[in-house]
């Protein structure tokens, strides 16, 4: 929205502030709706939609058919979610995921970059900057893109493995070599000509099942990020929580090691086939895969790898008392073989048991959560 100066300027601001609000929840409103919502004259309403209108923040979108049929017509409007797109990026040691939205939320592009462990930070960097423009590419005419390029885009949300602090730093992280002690908010944000914003991954990912996941409505909620690492996110009151040092979730070192977990699964996988060398997360693909097929063998690997899994999550689960457990990861393919193992053993030791659900989104909910976060920062520009 222009900004202006003055004291009638900025109640205009705050009226259409009030207005674009009601259109930006409402599937449409008329003039009338618009004025009660926003407790302002309809003439004032007419004005603050007739430059919405013109600033494309706003569209007409037919009229109202009860009114229609008294013989007064009345136009319905309707938040333009086109007007402006906001990306997420996902930072793995092996891929680069980026989802595009509009500002209601729609996904209109995927972008995918395969990146390796082993990359130097300054190349990591720079292939999430090319991901970003790649994306902001693909949005629209060749004239616009030379003019603002990445600009486009409303805000870009960037969630990462490590310790994150307030400010996007990353404190510590032992996958990605260079990324300890990195100023990644700052630095993208020099290359990035938009607002940039970078989070933990586990936050960003119980984000995601809190907005489009299985745990929508929910508000107190523990994440189980499976696959070759293990990692936790905690929603708590509605809010994915931080802790002091922004190091919430982070399992660190484990009684008997996260080895004693992962060697049902990866002694199963040498047994069946001893030539073959898989990572822990892949042994445990594997024996799913077996156990779906009828193994008896598999399927008792797979209820003693989730049971294990189950008695690491219950010291999390009964000081929280959340609602709901979600496993996410590779391996919430798994299923119902890796939930319910997980949901009988809180059965039993838990006062109160949380349901335990496999996600839906899997490896996508970290780029969601990126997604839903830039979205949510550009509210605050769009309403402030």
């Amino acid at each position: 929205m222009r900004q202006q100066s003055g004291d009638a300027s900025l109640l205009r601001r705050l009226n259409t502030a009030a207005i674009l609000r009601h259109l930006r929840g409402a599937e449409s409103a008329t003039f009338a709706e618009l004025a009660k919502a926003a407790r302002v004259s309809r003439p004032t309403a007419e004005a603050v939609v007739e430059e919405l209108l013109a600033e494309g923040w706003a569209e007409e979108c037919g009229e109202d058919s009860a009114e229609r049929q008294r013989g007064r017509p009345a136009k319905r409007f309707r938040f333009r979610a086109s007007a402006g797109h906001v990306v997420g990026v996902s930072v793995g040691a092996y891929r680069l995921f980026a989802m595009v939205a509009d500002l209601g939320g729609q996904v209109v592009a995927t972008h995918r970059m395969a990146v390796y462990p082993e990359m130097p930070a300054d190349e990591r960097m720079a292939a999430i900057v090319g991901l970003v423009e790649e994306a902001a590419a693909a949005l629209g005419d060749a004239d616009a893109l030379a003019e603002r390029g990445a600009g486009r885009f409303a805000a870009v949300g960037v969630g990462t493995t490590g310790v994150v602090d307030a400010r996007g730093r990353v404190v510590k992280s032992i996958a990605l070599p260079g990324w300890t002690g990195l100023e990644l908010q700052a630095e993208l944000s020099r290359m990035i000509p938009a607002p940039v914003l970078v989070e933990n991954d586990m936050r960003l990912a119980v984000l995601a099942e809190h907005w489009r996941g299985v745990a929508v409505d929910r508000r107190d909620v523990v994440y189980l990020f499976t696959g070759n690492r293990m990692s936790l996110g905690l929603l708590i009151d509605g809010v994915p929580y931080r802790g002091s040092h922004g190091a919430s979730g982070e399992l660190g070192e484990q009684p008997g090691g996260l080895w004693k977990v992962w060697s049902h699964v990866v002694d199963y996988a040498m047994s069946v086939e001893p030539g073959e060398l898989r990572s822990p997360g892949q042994a445990a693909e594997f024996a799913f895969t077996r156990a779906l097929e009828g193994d008896p063998r598999a399927v008792k690997t797979v209820e003693a790898f989730a049971t294990g899994l189950a008695e690491g999550l219950v010291t999390v689960v009964n000081p929280l008392d959340p609602e709901m457990v979600v496993i996410g990861g590779a391996l919430s393919r798994g299923g119902e073989l890796l939930t319910g193992p997980i949901q009988a053993y809180l059965n039993r030791v838990c006062l109160y048991p949380p349901e335990v659900v496999a996600s839906r989104l899997g490896v996508e909910s970290i780029v969601v959560g990126a997604l839903k976060l830039a979205l949510n920062n550009a509210d605050k520009l769009l309403f402030s």
